[in-house]
């Protein structure tokens, strides 16, 4: 089974734990249930957030799921002038037989600036 990459972005109201967490949360779960991706099928999840998020590590969300087996990496993204500001980046590799054209990418709230050309309506 191939193992494929599927790209997410959430942005988030401040600077705080609280929103840090409640943000990859929600992604994570988005992005897990739109493409009904099993967590024995998860290979790794890199996580990225903006340099103005640092008041937590969003992969502390994914514990809280349950995600206990899986590797995490957290980063900062390169700080470009034009960023969308406060956004929270998540990649999950996993194993699934589906074509990259059937993965469904996840953009939320003002991500979705990011990337409106994958943006199905």
């Amino acid at each position: 089974m191939p193992v494929r990459g599927l790209r997410g972005a959430i942005t988030v109201p401040e600077n705080s734990k609280e929103a840090i967490l409640e943000g990859s949360t929600l992604l994570l779960e988005t992005m897990l249930e739109k493409n009904q991706i099993p967590v024995e099928e998860i290979c790794s999840i890199f996580f990225s957030v903006t340099p103005d998020l640092d008041k937590e590590f969003p992969a502390k969300s994914a514990r809280k799921m349950g995600l206990s087996k899986t590797p995490f990496l957290c980063m900062t993204e390169i700080p470009v002038s034009d960023a969308v500001p406060r956004c929270i980046r998540i990649l999950i590799q996993f194993n699934t037989p589906k074509s990259q054209d059937e993965i469904q990418p996840v953009y939320l709230r003002d991500a979705v600036k990011l990337r409106p050309d994958l943006i199905k309506k």
